[in-house]
């Protein structure tokens, strides 16, 4: 599947609000859905195309991340994002089961689950429960998560409970331990005016685990930027994978700026 630009594919202007997003992607949902194409395969690999591009930038920090690099690698973001968001990353949390139930009972076609089996292979299948008060659902989505794995457990849609609570409910009731990645872990580096101009390796030292790691920061960072290294967050439980860590920039003043900081603002008093 060729992707050049998220935005492209969804036929939409980079600065357009959140409601527009999810308009584009339902108009052409509607399109491309495999019962109005009778079998097309153009029309089944647009209809993935569009699916991931709206998973991205309908999810806030998703769209940041990928505007991010838009603006450092032009042409070849999509292939730098892809680097660090697997299809488990992108798809996690995306609405789009609710947005394909919407135009099912709206225009009669198939839901959620028919067409994405018919889009993604049969390895695909969803849950749903409802108990003691709480309900929930998911999807079990088939990607390549680099261990081997097929199938990834997805869960977008959770209400009314805590997080183990639904947890348990589906062990319970499928008998299938629900992967649960690690938490990310948000954190700030430190950098010299020089070494954010001119980017390059930089040890970082994480005080909490008392661990020293090794980061290359992209040249002409700016202050206030994320940088993300996927996996190094806490681990995640029942073979899922770690969260990630979420280092936020900070760029040191000069010694003689910050002494006339101090200063101005002891005058000011």
């Amino acid at each position: 599947m060729e992707h050049t630009d998220y935005y492209q594919t969804l036929e939409i202007e980079s600065d357009v609000t959140a409601e527009k997003i999810k308009e584009a992607y339902r108009k052409q949902a509607l399109q491309y859905h495999p019962d109005r194409n009778n079998g097309d395969p153009e029309a089944a690999e647009k209809m993935k195309s569009i699916n991931e591009a709206y998973a991205v930038l309908s999810n806030p920090d998703k769209r940041q991340d990928y505007d991010l690099m838009r603006d450092r690698y032009g042409s070849s973001a999509y292939s730098q994002f892809r680097q660090d968001y697997t299809d488990e990353d992108i798809f996690r949390g995306s609405d789009i089961n609710r947005i394909f139930e919407e135009l099912a009972r709206s225009f009669g076609l198939r839901g959620f689950d028919d067409s994405f089996r018919e889009s993604y292979g049969n390895g695909y299948s969803t849950f749903q429960f409802r108990t003691n008060g709480m309900n929930g659902s998911g999807y079990v989505f088939p990607g390549n998560g680099g261990n081997g794995e097929q199938n990834t457990v997805q869960v977008p849609h959770l209400e009314g409970g805590m997080g183990k609570i639904i947890r348990f409910a589906f062990k319970k009731i499928s008998g299938m331990e629900l992967p649960e990645k690690g938490r990310d872990i948000a954190e700030t580096v430190r950098l010299s005016p020089q070494k954010a101009h001119e980017g390059g390796q930089h040890e970082y030292t994480q005080w909490g685990r008392n661990k020293k790691i090794k980061i290359n920061v992209p040249a002409g960072v700016t202050d206030g930027q994320k940088i993300r290294l996927a996996g190094m967050g806490e681990a995640g439980r029942g073979g899922a994978e770690a969260g990630d860590l979420y280092l936020k920039v900070y760029i040191k003043k000069p010694i003689l700026t910050e002494i006339k900081g101090f200063v101005q603002n002891w005058i000011n008093k």
